[in-house]
C-alpha cells in the first residue's frame, strides 16, 4: 500500500478537480487503515502552525466521535450518512496539505512498526482512544492556545496507529499530555497569563544556554 503522503499528493494535489471534498472521500481513501489515517488527516489543519478558522471545532467533533469508537473497541469507524456527505472546500484542503506534506514525509521516513502492542492491543486502543477523546475536546474550545498542541498529539498518535509504531504513538501521548496541561492552565489562569509565563520560560532557557 502506498505511503500516506503519496496517496494524498495523487488524490488532492495532482488532481485537476475543483469540486468540494466530501468526508466520504476521506473514508474511502483511508481503506484498511481507517482510524490512524483519519486521525492524521482530520488533525492536520489544526496541528499546523497557521490559522485554521472554522476547522478545529467540526474536525474536533469528528475526532471525538471516532476516538470514542476506538475506545469502545470498534474495528471500523462509522459516521452518519449526513456527516459523510458534508462538503469541504477542495482549495482549502489542498492548502493545508501543501503546508503539511513536508511534515508527513519526514515522519514517514522515521516511522516503522515497533512496540506494536501499543497500537494493536485492546489496552493500547483504550489508552490512545481516551487520550484522543480528551485532546479533541480541547480542540473544540474556542480559545487561542487550546488547539494546536492537542492536534499535534492526535496527529502523532494517528501516525502511530497508521504504521503500528508504538514509539511514535508514545510521542503523541507525551505531546498530548503537554497540550492538556497547557489547556488546563489557560482555562485556569487565562491565555494572556499563560502566554506571558511561557515567554518568561523561553527567555530563561535561552539565557541558560
Amino acid at each position: 500500500m502506498a505511503k500516506l503522503s503519496t496517496e494524498l499528493d495523487r488524490t488532492f494535489l495532482q488532481s485537476d478537480r475543483t469540486d468540494p471534498v466530501k468526508l466520504r472521500d476521506l473514508f474511502e481513501l483511508a481503506g484498511e487503515r481507517t482510524f490512524g489515517f483519519l486521525f492524521v488527516l482530520l488533525s492536520l489543519p489544526s496541528a499546523l502552525p497557521l490559522p485554521a478558522p472554522g476547522y478545529s471545532v467540526p474536525f474536533g467533533i469528528l475526532l471525538f466521535v471516532l476516538a470514542v469508537q476506538l475506545l469502545l473497541g470498534s474495528k471500523q469507524p462509522w459516521l452518519p450518512e449526513k456527516w459523510l456527505n458534508r462538503d469541504f472546500d477542495r482549495a482549502t484542503i489542498q492548502g493545508f496539505l501543501t503546508k503539511g506534506m513536508p511534515w508527513l514525509q519526514r515522519i514517514e521516513i522515521f516511522s516503522r512498526p515497533r512496540l506494536t502492542v501499543i497500537c494493536t492491543s485492546r489496552i493500547g486502543h483504550t489508552v490512545l482512544g481516551l487520550t484522543i477523546v480528551l485532546l479533541s475536546i480541547s480542540m473544540m474550545i474556542p480559545i487561542p492556545g487550546t488547539n494546536t498542541v492537542p492536534a499535534m498529539g492526535i496527529f502523532a498518535i494517528g501516525f502511530g496507529l497508521l504504521d503500528d509504531d508504538g514509539f511514535v504513538a508514545s510521542i503523541g501521548l507525551t505531546i498530548g499530555a503537554i497540550g492538556l496541561t497547557l489547556t488546563s492552565l489557560i482555562l485556569r489562569f487565562g491565555y494572556e497569563a499563560v502566554s506571558a509565563g511561557i515567554d518568561v520560560l523561553k527567555a530563561a532557557i535561552k539565557a541558560a544556554f
